[in-house]
């Protein structure tokens, strides 16, 4: 699918930190009552967002069309829907300061580099365990409880934007991005594990 570079535009015209980016993969399904409960979520929220909406992310839906003209009314110009995102240069844009995710960990590990905590929406397999360590054990993001319901998502999204709790997460954050790029580093960890890989299959 093509990449809506809108969204970087669109980006460039936000203040610093303030934007909620929402991407849910390229393979998770909801329902149509869930959908609109997320929409409300984020209207409601106040805040900016970023939402990619991905042709059959809807069970039953082409894309939008379900969603209502009072919610466009309502966030016309403080929201943002495209289809699909460049997500590592939107996750790296000074406007962006949450990743509401289903914590894939490709998605997981993009958010982690570039320093942007999380709301943590997992569906399915590994997505479960990535959410947990990211809520619970490094403590770098919220984890969304008690189902999809807009207050839920609403109480979420100011914790992460405004509360004291989303203040220290930010900064848990920025040390996790810290030794995260210091293992890509020559002599780090990563660094290392790869360079060991190629010399091994070097040499046979």
């Amino acid at each position: 699918m093509s990449q809506d570079q809108t969204s970087i535009s669109w980006l460039d015209t936000k203040p610093p930190k303030s934007v909620i980016y929402v991407s849910f993969g390229s393979v998770a399904a909801i329902e149509s009552n869930e959908f609109l409960e997320i929409a409300w979520g984020l209207a409601n929220s106040n805040h900016p967002f970023l939402w990619v909406v991905r042709p059959g992310l809807i069970r039953g839906s082409e894309w939008i069309e379900l969603l209502p003209s009072e919610f466009l009314e309502t966030v016309d110009g403080r929201g943002h829907i495209v289809k699909w995102a460049p997500q590592q240069q939107v996750l790296a844009h000074p406007a962006v300061g949450a990743f509401w995710t289903h914590n894939g960990w490709n998605s997981t590990l993009e958010s982690i580099c570039e320093g942007v905590p999380m709301i943590c929406m997992p569906c399915f397999g590994d997505q479960m365990v990535n959410a947990r360590y990211v809520s619970h054990v490094w403590k770098v993001g919220v984890q969304l409880e008690n189902g999809l319901k807009r207050m839920n998502i609403e109480n979420a999204i100011r914790t992460l934007m405004e509360e004291e709790e989303g203040k220290q997460i930010k900064e848990r954050m920025l040390e996790l991005k810290k030794k995260a790029n210091s293992c890509l580093k020559l002599g780090g960890s990563s660094y290392e594990s790869l360079r060991c890989l190629t010399s091994y299959i070097s040499s046979f």
